[in-house]
């Protein structure tokens, strides 16, 4: 088959199909339940709000939405993630192809990607790391655009104030990529090219007013997930040595987390040689999306000894293989690249084996809880005693949240349980620590 356009672009369609068809099929068929932190999403997303005691509202707000349409059927939100995955998968190739000025080294790019384990082993579970990932790459292709255009458009700056809002409100780390990207335009349009557009503040002033709502419910209830995120990277226990030991040990979990990825690079690029041109707009743009919000969660890290969790990272990585191809293209031999797809398709068959392999052979997991059969149980329990519908379920988000899910009646997840909330109801009842009841 020559390489074409065309080809180019059915292989990569060919590849996000299988790629979604893998990790919807594999984890419904294996899994028993849903995993933690989908669950804890549909939990809030059955009493949406504004922000919830852990994260901003746009992972429930899609689990909830993805509800309303396929009710508790499990594979629904294994499609979802898969979904937000392939999109932020399309905009990487959308992106490269146009910096790369390369079809095919932009498929490249996003095969290199698809190595890394935030974006294979981890992607079953539909969490606030996942919601992330369409919104990171869109905010930095259409910042993208800003960045090269000679005419500033202003649906490129509303966009990476809308996207840049969605992000942000999946998970507050999205500040780091943006602050990176500011950080670009201030050196580089403001302070080297000396000149101001104020289409610019068409993004700052959508990101926002997009924000202003849940700004509003941060306000009424007392900065909670603020508070959470700190008490998460263990900052009010740190010591002097913290400083030291939690920076060491983010590099050695980042570099163990990239090992498919250089690999794959070393059968790519045989002389891992290049040229470091501060003047290239290309180079310093793929610094500022890749390099620089790594460098500031490490920089985080280090000034306040605060612990860094792996799985923050997920969508750090995504335009890591446009900035590796860009660096060594020169050197990429595009008629022998048949140890790189060998190697790809190794790593890409590999992933989802494992998966299965670890779902099937190990019982103890979130995912081998028995949710449906505490549901019907707890359903009979109920009807022997009420003949009301239950419409509310109090206690923690695994729990109840399961309850939630997969009861018919949908109860609503009210939170923790507590007197003054089971006194508000018409009917209860309590099993271990869930409540159920009836307003």
């Amino acid at each position: 088959m020559s390489i074409n356009n065309k080809n180019i672009d059915n292989l990569f369609y060919i590849f996000v199909t299988s790629h979604l068809i893998f990790w919807t099929l594999i984890p419904t068929v294996t899994n028993h339940n849903l995993p933690l932190d989908t669950i804890e999403a549909l939990a809030w997303g059955s009493n949406l709000d504004w922000g919830f005691n852990k994260h901003p509202p746009m992972s429930a707000f899609f689990s909830e939405v993805f509800f309303q349409i396929f009710g508790p059927q499990d594979w629904a939100y294994y499609l979802l993630s898969q979904i937000f995955v392939i999109i932020s998968f399309y905009y990487v190739f959308k992106f490269s192809q146009e910096l790369l000025k390369s079809r095919l080294l932009g498929l490249i790019s996003v095969l290199l990607i698809e190595t890394i384990y935030f974006y294979n082993f981890t992607t079953p579970e539909f969490n606030v790391n996942v919601c992330q990932l369409p919104f990171w790459s869109l905010t930095a292709y259409y910042s993208w655009r800003i960045y090269i255009g000679k005419n500033i458009k202003f649906w490129d700056c509303f966009l990476v104030g809308l996207f840049g809002a969605l992000g942000f409100l999946s998970k507050y780390l999205f500040l780091y990529l943006l602050v990176s990207i500011t950080f670009l335009f201030i050196y580089l349009i403001i302070k080297k090219e000396r000149k101001f557009d104020f289409k610019y503040l068409i993004s700052i002033e959508v990101f926002l007013v997009a924000l202003v709502p849940h700004l509003i419910w941060l306000s009424n209830n007392e900065f909670i997930t603020i508070t959470y995120g700190l008490a998460r990277t263990g900052l009010e226990q740190s010591s002097l040595i913290d400083h030291i030991k939690y920076p060491l040990l983010f590099t050695g979990k980042q570099i163990v987390i990239l090992i498919p990825f250089i690999i794959l690079t070393f059968l790519l690029v045989k002389k891992l040689k290049f040229k470091i041109n501060f003047k290239d707009k290309n180079l310093l743009f793929l610094l500022a999306v890749n390099i620089l919000p790594i460098a500031l969660m490490f920089l985080t890290s280090l000034i306040t000894g605060s612990k860094i969790r792996t799985m923050w990272m997920t969508p750090f990585y995504l335009f890591l293989g446009t900035l590796v191809v860009y660096l060594f293209q020169s050197q990429i031999n595009l008629k022998k690249l048949k140890p790189f797809i060998v190697g790809f398709l190794f790593f890409f068959f590999l992933s989802p084996i494992f998966y299965a392999y670890v779902s099937v052979s190990k019982d103890d997991k979130r995912t081998d809880y028995p949710g449906k059969e505490i549901a019907i149980k707890t359903q009979y329990a109920w009807d022997q005693q009420f003949n009301s519908t239950i419409n509310v379920v109090l206690g923690d988000e695994w729990n109840a949240g399961n309850l939630s899910y997969h009861l018919k009646s949908r109860p609503k997840w009210a939170g923790k349980t507590e007197r003054i909330k089971l006194d508000e109801l018409k009917d209860y009842m309590c099993l271990d620590s869930v409540c159920v009841g009836s307003r």
